[in-house]
């Protein structure tokens, strides 16, 4: 018998982010492959139902109530309380994002005798070096007494689950080296694309594609996606770009997304370079938008110029639709690039480096066709969502058998 899932996570559809996607992916495709799902999350806003089916998945939305960093240790009570009143519905809790709330889930499994999977959704939630900017509003830093104490109490905790998703090779290192997690508990599954949203587009379905955008009269583009953050690397992009820009004036770079309310915000700084370098005729902003694979599919070259990482699904999306991929190494990138097969690799912060990369492709286009169909056949071979899903049901299924065993032969020994 299949067992029941419970996917525990801080936020889920319809906020929209890397973690968040993965979540209503495996959810969906879990509901598809006649699996029973649930999903506890939070509120994140007010507007948002307690209770609501989306897409055959049941998802319960638990207080607090707010966007406030704070609001998500409020999660670890409340989510503490709903699965254990929920704890006949499900089998198995998969936490998406365990660095806080996975405490809660680890605790009740145990009691209530469930397994639980604990998934990292970015670098640091073991280390505990993912709490460095939130704990600084704070003024307090990791290694502070009260943080260090309760870090130790959570690894030590969590050490009791029976399974870890490492979603990259150097997640799995930071299990072993910092929660000292024995390798046969620790299963490499990556993040997926789900390529039926995500594909390629024939040239002249592609040019059609501009003109519905609006986009300006340019013979190739190189397009960026995600958060407009410091992090990713985007003043390298644009320092890059302004060498490149007086090479190839054919050429246009689309920046997609926004800032949004992330502490590392840097959209206003980016478009005021933009501004006093006199680049606004080939550098272009989209702001916000909820169509990225149509844009991806207007443009030529996907640039991904991040300083850190842990996975890199705007990446693995551009490589999807069949474009060349330029970027760092950094994190779980280094799993999907190999340099000069698949994509181009550059070293974060070196502009230099980044408009060779760039430059080796505008002139040589036939490296678009090459490049991109290698990206391509490598999403379909491990990062597609039906390939992650299966990886998912095998780790699900024997997890359950191996505790339904266990439980067996407790109530043998008692007797």
């Amino acid at each position: 018998m299949s067992p029941k899932i419970c996917i525990f996570t801080e936020t889920y559809y319809p906020v929209v982010g890397g973690g968040e996607t993965q979540a209503r992916l495996l959810a969906e495709g879990l509901v598809a492959e006649k699996y029973k799902v649930m999903v506890l999350t939070r509120r994140t806003n007010p507007t948002q139902k307690r209770r609501e089916i989306i897409g055959g998945v049941e998802v319960y939305r638990l207080s607090p109530v707010g966007h406030q960093h704070w609001k998500k240790w409020g999660l670890l009570i409340t989510g503490l309380l709903a699965l254990t009143c929920y704890r006949k519905k499900y089998d198995l809790i998969l936490v998406s994002g365990y660095r806080v709330i996975g405490l809660a889930a680890v605790l009740v499994s145990l009691v209530a005798g469930k397994v639980c999977i604990l998934k990292a959704d970015n670098n640091g939630e073991m280390s505990g070096s993912f709490f460095t900017g939130g704990l600084a509003r704070y003024g307090l830093r990791k290694d502070a007494l009260i943080p260090s104490l309760f870090l130790k109490f959570r690894n030590t905790v969590l050490r009791r689950v029976q399974a870890f998703i490492a979603i990259s090779s150097d997640i799995r290192e930071e299990l072993i080296q910092f929660g000292k997690i024995p390798a046969h508990k620790i299963h490499i599954i990556p993040n997926s694309v789900d390529t039926t949203v995500f594909h390629p587009v024939e040239p002249t379905r592609k040019n059609e594609i501009r003109k519905e955008l609006g986009l300006p009269d340019k013979d190739l583009f190189v397009i960026y996606t995600g958060r407009l953050v410091s992090y990713k690397g985007l003043f390298t992009l644009i320092r890059a770009w302004e060498k490149i820009q007086n090479e190839f004036s054919n050429a246009g770079l689309l920046l997609v997304g926004a800032g949004s309310l992330d502490i590392f915000n840097c959209e206003d700084e980016l478009r005021d370079y933009v501004q006093q370098r006199k680049l606004r005729d080939s550098v272009f902003f989209t702001g916000e938008v909820t169509n990225v694979p149509t844009y991806l599919q207007a443009a030529d070259i996907f640039v991904f110029p991040t300083e850190q990482e842990a996975f890199g699904i705007s990446l693995i999306e551009a490589m999807a639709c069949g474009l060349p991929v330029i970027s760092t190494d950094v994190g779980g990138l280094k799993d999907i690039i190999v340099h000069q097969w698949n994509g181009l690799i550059f070293q974060p912060g070196n502009d230099h480096e980044l408009k060779h990369a760039i430059a080796a492709i505008l002139d040589d286009t036939s490296l678009i066709h090459e490049l991109g169909l290698k990206a391509l056949d490598t999403i379909k071979k491990s990062y597609s969502i039906e390939k992650v899903l299966q990886n998912y049901i095998e780790l699900f299924q024997d997890q359950s058998a191996f505790l339904a065993r266990k439980n067996r032969r407790s109530v043998v020994e008692r007797f």
